[in-house]
């Protein structure tokens, strides 16, 4: 007996190994064709490090790292935390405890914000992302580093109002989870991380799981200006809506339990009817086949119903699909946040090609997009009007081309696919500009914004989530998480609104004042966030205070010798700009003491460049003279002592600003140029998005801040330069290297001497 029960067990694990092994075998075109594909998403989108995982109803098909490996810790899982909480609800639901439609105030009399409508917030509202409350509550948000409890965050609410009658208007809200998680706290009798813990994820078999605080691999913020940022790591107030440290291994455990019908491996989770009511779109027409259900986003791959979740957290991007009646899924996460767009496409198109795969039909490779011609790039520049909704705008920079719709839309860049133009970035893919192109308006020169606006314009908030409050299109606009705008409506002169569409649709903006009316800090929905003074006083010079004393660094400096190179490299041939073309004008802050420093370096007023950059430079001036514009320049040529003065002199989190004198410094070269313009008829220099040697994040050359004149004027001016052979650089607006540099030696010789 003993000896058949044994042979048996040898049977089923081989009849098991049998079915994994010809599973595997069957999805082998899948997992070609998808690695193919997201090795060049990988690539083409820059991700530092990205993780997939395929599941076959109780199997996991396949799994890799693709990029640098970094996420082989746990990471969090951003809005797929929501789930979790969603389930802990829906199991109170079971046991009868908790009534989807009973007002939530019955279960959680101290949650009470402002109602003015007469219908009251539900736990079906709040699953749905119905309720009416604000994205983020005004404690414990986004925003909020000083990690208050649950029980705070959702107390905070009762300052705010519902800007919508409860189940009339889709608003996605990290409040509402909270105010969910907070009720099964205190329904179910236990921290909501350890009854996370006990009844979920250990009946899962998500070991490596969990709500609480932990360590967690290494995750990346970035922004428009390619500025690239590290992840925080303080534990969120809403953390039951974003906090969720899993693992890509746990999530596919995670899927299996879905098509299990709510079993894990150690124990039930919830009973299949259960889930199938969370997988219903909510509020939608009983025929709706998409929309958003209990916590799940419910959609369709063709026939197939799909289910999910998916969205960013500081530092990481996560997706999770599902086919529930065809027991396929995957799971995608990138340790890069606002890097949706990639990983929901990559899990679409993985749950196709398994689809096809275990269908026994040939799996297609995935359409990629391909770069618009550089030569076509300046002709489509320009406002295309779109009948009565609003004009897309094209603009060409650092070699693509970029759309920016007005509405709560994304700057995106934009790709050919099929005889069309596509989005195709981190930030979205699938919206298309088809040929032939509608009429085009050329970009006209903007006009100047109300004064009174100019005292709000800004940075607000932290550094790991800043808000900036800049004028576009002749409207005071908000860029909210680093990548969304949002045209302003103003209520009052000091009180903006969001439009209704778009992450914060509806929300305020509050600003406050000091006795000069210029703006101290902001209030989106009751969330304080100070001004950010990164910026001199108007009309300023930036300056620092030196390391160590200017004449110290003077004399260390000249005593130094620059690096070694070869000896095969042009003669220098320096010419003086101003001599070329008397239109050229000079402010050579190095001249006198109006600089960073506060130092003078050079014993006069010159500025040269080697033959080739000078003669481009001059052909760059006459095109501009033509727009009414000259050059005015503040550096050219650099002494290689100077160079050293100044890296030393600065402080190291500013040395993104100063060049290495190790390696010298393409001033040094006479192959760099610092640059304004001038207005020809007045004079006057143009203001730009940040001032000269500003050692901020003004200064980057997509900074998208300030006014539209501003950037328009910055963009004006790239564009005319670059066309000769010059390439911004990565950190300053002013600073332009010509493409020869490399061709000419590092030069240390004083000005006198030329």
């Amino acid at each position: 007996m003993v000896r058949r029960a044994r042979g048996c067990l040898l049977l089923i694990f081989s009849a098991c190994a049998c079915a994994f092994a010809q599973a595997q075998t069957a999805f082998d075109p899948a997992v070609q064709a998808l690695s193919v594909f997201i090795d060049h998403e990988v690539s083409d989108k820059k991700l530092p490090s990205l993780s997939v995982a395929l599941v076959n109803d109780q199997k996991v098909v396949w799994t890799h790292h693709f990029g640098d490996g970094a996420l082989r810790l746990a990471a969090p899982a951003g809005p797929v935390s929501q789930l979790f909480t969603a389930i802990a609800v829906m199991q109170l639901v079971e046991r009868g405890d908790l009534d989807l439609d009973e007002p939530v105030s019955k279960y959680l009399p101290e949650f009470h914000p402002r109602n003015p409508f007469p219908r009251r917030v539900t736990l079906r509202q709040l699953l749905s992302h119905r309720s009416g409350l604000v994205r983020e509550p005004p404690a414990g948000s986004l925003y909020d580093s000083s990690s208050p409890t649950l029980a705070a965050t959702v107390e905070s609410l009762n300052a705010s109002e519902l800007l919508y009658a409860p189940q009339t208007h889709l608003k996605y809200s990290d409040a509402g989870i909270a105010v969910a998680a907070l009720l099964t706290e205190k329904i179910g009798g236990c921290a909501f991380a350890d009854c996370i813990q006990h009844n979920i994820l250990a009946r899962i078999g998500m070991d490596s799981s969990s709500f609480a605080p932990g360590l967690v691999s290494k995750g990346a913020m970035w922004t428009y200006d390619e500025r690239a940022l590290p992840a925080p790591l303080f534990p969120l107030g809403i953390a039951p809506a974003a906090s969720l440290r899993t693992t890509v291994a746990d999530l596919a455990t995670f899927l299996s339990m879905l098509f299990a019908g709510g079993r894990g491996s150690n124990g039930a989770v919830l009973k299949s009817e259960t889930l199938e009511q969370m997988w219903t779109p909510q509020f939608e027409p009983r025929t709706a086949t998409s929309g958003v259900g209990l916590g799940f986003r419910v959609g369709r791959i063709g026939n197939h119903r799909v289910v999910g979740q998916g969205g960013s957290v500081y530092g990481f991007t996560t997706t999770l699909s599902a086919l529930p009646d065809d027991k396929l899924g995957i799971v995608v996460v990138c340790n890069l946040d606002n890097a949706a767009a990639v990983t929901s496409r990559i899990a679409n198109v993985g749950l196709k090609m398994m689809l096809s795969a275990k269908d026994h039909r040939p799996v297609v490779a995935a359409a990629v997009t391909s770069p618009i011609p550089r030569s076509q790039l300046e002709s489509l520049q320009g406002r295309y009007p779109q009948g009565s909704g609003a004009p897309v705008d094209l603009e060409a920079r650092a070699g693509d081309l970029y759309r920016y719709i007005e509405c709560g839309g994304f700057d995106c860049r934009l790709r050919e696919l099929n005889g069309n133009f596509i989005a195709d970035d981190r930030l979205a893919f699938g919206w298309e500009f088809p040929f032939p192109l509608p009429p085009r308006v050329p970009f006209a020169k903007p006009v100047a914004p109300p004064d009174d606006w100019r005292n709000l314009i800004g940075e607000y908030g932290p550094d790991y989530n800043t808000l900036f409050i800049h004028e576009r299109n002749g409207r005071l606009t908000a860029l909210t998480d680093w990548f969304e705008f949002g045209p302003l409506m103003q209520l009052a002169p000091d009180v903006f609104r969001f439009p209704d569409s778009g992450r914060y649709d509806r929300e305020t903006l509050t600003f406050t004042r000091d006795a000069n009316g210029r703006a101290t800090q902001v209030s989106l929905s009751g969330i304080v966030l100070p001004r950010r003074n990164i910026e001199p006083a108007a009309g300023a010079t930036f300056r620092i205070v030196p390391v160590r004393p200017a004449a110290e660094l003077r004399d260390e400096a000249m005593r130094a010798n620059p690096p070694a190179e070869s000896s095969d490299l042009l003669k220098p041939d320096l010419l003086e700009l101003v001599k070329l073309d008397p239109s050229i004008h000079l402010d050579i802050r190095y001249a006198s003491t109006n600089n960073f420093m506060s130092t003078t370096f050079y014993p006069e007023a010159r500025a040269f460049l080697q033959r080739p950059a000078a003669e481009a430079l001059v052909r760059a001036s006459a095109e501009l003279k033509q727009l009414g514009y000259g050059l005015l320049i503040h550096d050219g040529y650099r002494p290689w002592y100077v160079t050293k003065m100044f890296w030393d002199a600065t402080p190291a989190d500013k040395h993104i600003f100063v060049a290495d004198p190790s390696e010298g410094s393409k001033h040094n070269r006479g192959c760099a140029v610092d640059l304004n313009l001038y207005d020809l008829k007045t004079g006057a220099p143009i203001e730009m998005t940040g001032g000269y040697d500003e050692m901020s994040d003004r200064s980057f050359p997509d900074y998208p801040g300030g006014t539209s004149l501003q950037r328009w004027h910055r963009h004006l001016l790239r564009n005319s330069i670059e066309k000769q052979g010059f390439t911004v650089n990565e950190a300053e607006w002013w600073h332009f290297d010509f493409y020869d540099w490399k061709r000419y030696p590092i030069l240390n010789i004083d000005f006198s001497r030329l």
